[in-house]
């Protein structure tokens, strides 16, 4: 049985419940993402080496870098260009960390 895309808009939207979302968001030098989210998880997150790579650093040079945003419609965290990081996926890498804090 096919799904139309409004059922699908609406099914993602229902979805979103278990995923994270950013709340507070902030650049930092050397590619430094401190990140707090909605469950008070909060912490830094060092994404030099993706940045360094050939399809991230040609669209976020460093001066750029510190224009990131949160996508107010997919909860991503985004720079001009095209540059998305889904917000589950620094969450997951935040809490790998020992020293993640959760408040």
């Amino acid at each position: 049985m096919a799904h139309s895309l409004k059922n699908r808009r609406y099914y993602y939207r229902d979805n979103r419940a278990g995923r994270r979302t950013v709340m507070e968001l902030r650049a930092e030098r050397d590619y430094m993402l401190w990140l707090k989210f909605d469950d008070g998880m909060e912490g830094r997150v060092y994404l030099g080496d993706l940045m360094a790579t050939e399809a991230y650093g040609a669209r976020v040079d460093e001066s750029d870098f510190f224009k990131v945003t949160v996508d107010p419609v997919s909860h991503a965290v985004t720079w001009e260009g095209g540059v998305h990081l889904d917000a589950d996926l620094l969450y997951r890498n935040l809490a790998s960390q020992g020293g993640a804090a959760l408040h």
